[in-house]
């Protein structure tokens, strides 16, 4: 955490970016947040409201790796008709993380990617899903159900692990189930 930054100074020489998540967590102004993602939406965190709620925008096509990782204060997120792919560990350990409504087009989820989200409750998979990865919802422990679409081609090892409140689940005949998917 960088708790002492007080300003970044842009633009950049030529030729040099911004990686996602450079900044998150640190205490930038309006006017440096806005710089930074100008240039690289994903270099800081998206803002949650009071209320606990971020707004991924429009046109974003995938959640980077750790995007919102241990953000406890996250109860909710709306993601857009955009976005094909959640990255590895990028709602890892949001505990409160209570509602989320993923697109249409989803294709992906990575690895742990809501790993730990202990408020999560349930989870509607598109039906263009077609990979879980290994981890990705293990110690969901509120998760009382999961629909996986037909098309899924794989469920990650230990996926559902830890979900010590999912009743019954129906695996679509097509998909390859690793190890410890659902113990």
């Amino acid at each position: 955490r960088c708790s002492y930054l007080a300003s970044v100074t842009l633009p950049l020489p030529d030729g040099l970016s911004i990686g996602d998540g450079a900044f998150f967590d640190c205490p930038l102004d309006d006017e440096a947040k806005a710089a930074v993602q100008a240039i690289n939406f994903w270099a800081v965190r998206p803002p949650i409201d009071a209320q606990g709620h971020a707004t991924v925008p429009e046109g974003t096509t995938f959640i980077p790796s750790s995007a919102f990782s241990e953000c406890s204060s996250l109860a909710s997120v709306t993601l857009p008709a955009t976005l094909t792919s959640i990255s590895d560990h990028a709602f890892f350990r949001c505990s409160s993380l209570a509602h989320v409504t993923l697109p249409a087009g989803l294709t992906s989820i990575g690895d742990e990617a809501f790993f730990g989200c202990s408020s999560l409750a349930s989870i509607d998979l598109p039906a263009t899903l077609t990979s879980i990865g290994g981890c990705a919802f293990s110690g969901c422990s509120a998760l009382t159900s999961v629909t996986l679409p037909a098309g899924l081609v794989s469920i990650g090892d230990e996926a559902f692990e830890r979900c010590s409140a999912l009743a019954s689940v129906t695996v679509p005949t097509t998909a390859e189930i690793g190890d410890k998917a659902f113990d």
